[in-house]
């Protein structure tokens, strides 16, 4: 549905071939309180697209609107699709990335089911020709993720920037 809203469906199979998807099961350990207490710090996740579905209510998922968080309530047993970074890249900034932090509480571990989907090592990701003209100007540079990656795990970059892929492939 995103790449028709944009015109794009020639580039559903090129997305498609391109991409890994990884499914985990993560485990946060419980923090025996039962007032909210930060569990995951606010960030953006480095994908295209993230598939959510948390298992019990122990957490709370925060969403950044007009730099604050917002309180998004407990999200148990719902799926959640988010589109991320690379996909707002791709789309030469024409979507808007969320920051989003969680919030915990409770006795007990947290448990959810997440399917991350990035680009392969290699490919190169880069804006659509139909998303660029003179009042479109291309915003970033084409990027290999894993390249991103290796810039991102530079202490200075985490500590200086709030968006490692924008300052690594900005024009």
């Amino acid at each position: 549905m995103i790449l028709e809203s944009f015109g794009l469906e020639k580039y559903m199979d090129e997305l498609v071939d391109s991409t890994n998807n990884h499914l985990r099961a993560i485990e946060y350990e419980r923090i025996n309180t039962s007032e909210l207490t930060h569990g995951v710090p606010a960030h953006c996740d480095h994908t295209t697209m993230t598939l959510l579905c948390q298992l019990n209510e122990v957490q709370v998922l925060e969403i950044e609107k007009n730099w604050r968080m917002d309180n998004y309530k407990s999200f148990t047993q719902l799926f959640h699709s988010y589109a991320w970074r690379i996909l707002q890249l791709w789309l030469n900034g024409q979507l808007t990335v969320v920051y989003h932090h969680v919030m915990m509480k409770g006795n007990e571990n947290s448990y959810s089911i997440r399917v991350f989907a990035s680009p392969r090592a290699g490919y190169l990701v880069k804006v659509p020709k139909e998303l660029v003209d003179d009042k479109n100007p291309m915003l970033f540079k084409p990027f290999d993720l894993e390249e991103v990656l290796k810039f991102y795990y530079l202490q200075t970059v985490q500590v200086a920037t709030k968006s490692t892929i924008k300052a690594y492939c900005n024009v």
